[in-house]
């Protein structure tokens, strides 16, 4: 998966993948009932900064990525009760001083659009200036991780 992007399936064999997470958040959903799952890579939190960007690409940000990937993955038959869901990313990467803070706010927009949800976080590895990468099983449901300078293991 590239930055700015939503993949969902439903074929066991398949492993959604994406890479270089640092400010950006890795959204990985999974419904262990018909084995479904999905993952989002937003970039943004909030999509008002550019409403042509997100009718382009609504994976750009968290407002925008977020229901559409529920959405992908309802129309494959997952269903939000049983989905259980993991989040990574959201580092202060070039940025030192925090005075971007990207990492947070895209942490904040998908915690807050949650709450608003009733949606539960399962497991997540959010902030530190590292970068990560995230594989999800759709056989499994199991995400790994990997982060750079630490090795990789299960999240």
């Amino acid at each position: 998966m590239d930055i700015s992007d939503l993949k969902v399936s439903n074929n066991p064999d398949v492993t959604l993948v994406t890479y270089s997470l640092g400010s950006c958040i890795g959204l990985a959903v999974w419904d262990p009932e018909v084995r479904v799952g999905g993952m989002l890579h937003y970039m943004l939190p909030d999509s008002s900064i550019s409403q042509e960007k997100a009718k382009a690409n609504p994976a750009m940000f968290a407002d925008t990525g977020i229901p559409a990937l529920f959405k992908a993955c309802y129309k494959l038959g997952a269903q939000k009760q049983r989905m259980i869901v993991k989040v990574a990313g959201g580092a202060q990467l070039m940025d030192e001083s925090g005075f971007f803070n990207i990492g947070k706010r895209n942490y904040a927009a998908l915690r807050k659009m949650f709450w608003r949800n009733k949606v539960m976080v399962a497991a997540e590895d959010i902030g530190g200036m590292v970068n990560r990468t995230i594989r999800l099983n759709i056989g499994t449901g199991e995400l790994i991780m990997k982060v750079s300078g630490k090795g990789e293991g299960l999240l």
